[in-house]
């Protein structure tokens, strides 16, 4: 044997070792991981070397061990602060059913218990989210909070830029925390440095350097979507810092998005998640913020903020859509842009359209990814078989992240149906007990349902093989996306 022959028998040997000690790694990980061990094998024996690489980058949320323990920290003493504030604050009544048992999961999965008294206005459309949201800015005396996953230099950047330069004019704290990754080219901005220079705070949330791969996943996203004005009105919902021609993709504008804006005791817990998120990436606390709180409303309804995030309780949002979907009776309606579902919540899905559940699913009809739209489209034919709807939106990017059940249950989230918003990513969902709010929501499914093409299924079951055939080919890999 050739001096080259064998360096490329050792060499082959090296990869082969080397791809069974991290299939090994694989088969080693907890049962809640499993889902994707199998496409993680696929893709290490598949591609040996780029497999190995990819798995080492990808494969495990790894937050970064002092990251971690700094965040523990972090939340040990909001909690204890909002204990605190809550202490005199009444458990709020509700009705048994989908609002008790979800109200009750959701409170032991993420430590934050219902709210009652919150008025609520749910907005559709961008024009109408940044002009209540430039009014309430107009208003502000002490302080802006602002996160967002994304921040464009746009004309609604620009617009909010310049509300938010003119409060901090006038004595008010602006602070701004703006994702590293989905931000990046508003962070670069004259529009960024123009700001800062003129009194907004701006930070990037989870940085990460690429030195740091090796401890931290550095994909990690803070995907949340936060504005909180003088501790007293909040919003919350898939609203980014952009247009609705979001100009980084227009071909697939408008995006369709809806957002709540809370005047309420809930106010407060989306403050904590601020500050949280705040002290993590600053070292900064603003405990004292959170201490006082909005008063409730004699007319207003019960909400319950989730956060969930890699650090902690990133089990909490996939447990509580599951429990949502098994209390369904009459009907569940859900609008996501990336419908990726782990197969729990799929299951939960067929099982409520096998119960009897008018079980609906809303889609766009074109994904700005196209191997997320290849893998949602593979799990259309499990929903058809179980006699649950699927609907695609045809006029724009539905972004919007909602799901009512029975008109009795509403929730709207910053989070999609994918592993990355139940695992890896920072998220926030608001969870609204009350039937008025759900049909208002419900109203606003069904706009779009007016804009979507029913998916047939005998003709679904008639696609030719190469289309089957990419769809499926993407399904393998979904749980990694």
């Amino acid at each position: 044997m050739t001096g080259l022959g064998a360096v490329l028998v050792l060499g082959g040997s090296v990869v082969v070792v080397l791809q069974m000690v991290f299939v090994v790694f694989v088969l080693l990980r907890p049962r809640t991981r499993q889902s994707s061990s199998m496409a993680w094998i696929l893709v290490i024996l598949a591609v040996p070397v780029i497999g190995v690489a990819l798995y080492m980058i990808l494969g495990e949320v790894r937050p970064g061990s002092r990251r971690k323990r700094r965040h523990r920290v972090i939340q040990g003493t909001i909690r204890t602060v909002l204990k605190r504030a809550w202490r005199e604050a009444a458990a709020p009544s509700l009705r048994p059913g989908t609002s008790r048992a979800v109200a009750r999961l959701a409170g032991l999965v993420s430590d934050t218990e219902p709210r009652a008294g919150n008025r609520l206005t749910l907005l559709a459309r961008t024009d109408d989210f940044v002009d209540a949201l430039m009014a309430d800015i107009g208003r502000a005396q002490r302080h802006v909070h602002l996160l967002s996953y994304i921040y464009l230099d746009d004309e609604v950047g620009r617009k909010l830029g310049e509300a938010l330069i003119e409060r901090a004019g006038q004595g008010v704290d602006c602070r701004l925390l703006a994702d590293n990754v989905g931000s990046a080219d508003f962070l670069k901005s004259s529009l960024c440095q123009e700001m800062k220079r003129r009194g907004v705070q701006i930070v990037r949330a989870l940085p990460t350097r690429i030195d740091q791969i090796a401890s931290i996943r550095f994909d990690m996203r803070n995907h949340r979507k936060i504005v909180v004005v003088d501790g007293l009105v909040g919003y919350t919902g898939s609203h980014n810092v952009a247009s609705a021609a979001f100009r980084p993709k227009p071909k697939f504008a408008p995006w369709i998005d809806a957002t709540l804006r809370i005047d309420g005791p809930a106010v407060r817990d989306l403050q904590a998640l601020f500050v949280e998120d705040w002290y993590l990436d600053t070292g900064q606390s603003l405990d004292h913020l959170i201490a006082t709180g909005p008063e409730q409303h004699d007319d207003g309804t019960v909400v319950q903020v989730i956060g969930s995030g890699v650090n902690s309780r990133n089990q909490a949002l996939v447990r509580v859509i599951q429990s949502a979907i098994h209390t369904a009776r009459e009907e569940l309606v859900l609008t996501t842009p990336y419908f990726v579902p782990d197969e729990g919540t799929m299951a939960a899905l067929t099982t409520a359209a096998l119960r009897g559940v008018s079980t609906i699913v809303v889609v766009p009809a074109r994904n700005d990814s196209l191997l997320v739209g290849l893998a949602s489209r593979s799990y259309y034919q499990g929903l058809l078989n179980a006699g649950a709807q699927v609907h695609e939106f045809r006029k724009g990017l539905l972004h919007a992240k909602t799901m009512t059940v029975d008109r009795d249950f509403a929730m709207v989230s910053t989070a999609n149906m994918d592993r990355r918003s139940f695992d890896i990513n920072f998220e926030i969902t608001t969870l609204v007990y009350d039937s008025d709010f759900a049909s208002r929501l419900r109203s606003l499914q069904e706009r779009y349902l007016l804009d979507c093409r029913t998916v047939d299924p005998a003709a679904w079951s008639r696609r030719h093989w190469p289309s089957r055939l990419a769809e499926n080919a993407g399904g393998l890999l979904a749980p990694l996306l």
